[in-house]
């Protein structure tokens, strides 16, 4: 019978397996990337945010718009400062970065407000089809934006829970050549 000897993980296993590595030892970066993917998502549908705060021109609509951009920024500042390296929690850091996630959730619905108050006024209601259909997909960016960030402050929020199950997840390689290694004398006595 032939051994069959375990070789090192290579490709893209070792790939995934680096990467899993990498968020046992900082576990915080999973809600931190939520809260960029939440951050890029708004950011890449501004366009539509901006047309239609000129379509409407309600009041309060382009303040929305402006904190919305500036609390994400300074919530994943916060956010980065609330977990410094290899030191325990900044908790006045944390409260902030939720107070601000909380700001960007106010202000994405006072501005949907907006948008449903000028498409459902009895005078001068703006119809959001044809040449307006971007109103309707500055709504639906709106409600995603909000959900995004629900999971990135319920990510934030579980860290503890998840941080323990990724710890008890194996990710050593098993290497058949040092299994059979007796003990290393390091005392320094020539043999």
């Amino acid at each position: 019978m032939t051994e069959k000897k375990a070789a090192k993980p290579s490709g893209l296993h070792e790939f995934f397996r680096k990467r899993l590595v990498g968020l046992k030892r900082k576990p915080h970066m999973i809600g931190l990337a939520a809260l960029a993917i939440a951050f890029l998502y708004y950011s890449f549908n501004l366009t539509v945010i901006s047309n239609t705060t000129a379509r409407i021109q309600a009041p309060g609509m382009g303040l929305a718009g402006f904190a919305t951009m500036l609390f994400s920024l300074l919530g994943m500042v916060s956010y980065m400062n609330a977990f410094p390296h290899r030191k325990k929690v900044n908790v006045p850091m944390l409260v902030l970065m939720f107070l601000m996630v909380g700001l960007v959730i106010f202000c994405d619905i006072y501005y949907g407000g907006r948008i449903t108050n000028a498409i459902t006024r009895e005078t001068n209601r703006i119809d959001p089809t044809g040449s307006n259909a971007f109103i309707m997909t500055a709504k639906n960016v709106l409600n995603v934006h909000i959900i995004i960030l629900c999971v990135a402050a319920v990510l934030t929020a579980l860290l503890p829970v998840y941080s323990k199950l990724l710890r008890k997840i194996n990710t050593s390689v098993n290497i058949e050549e040092n299994k059979g290694m007796t003990s290393i004398d390091i005392s320094g006595e020539d043999a």
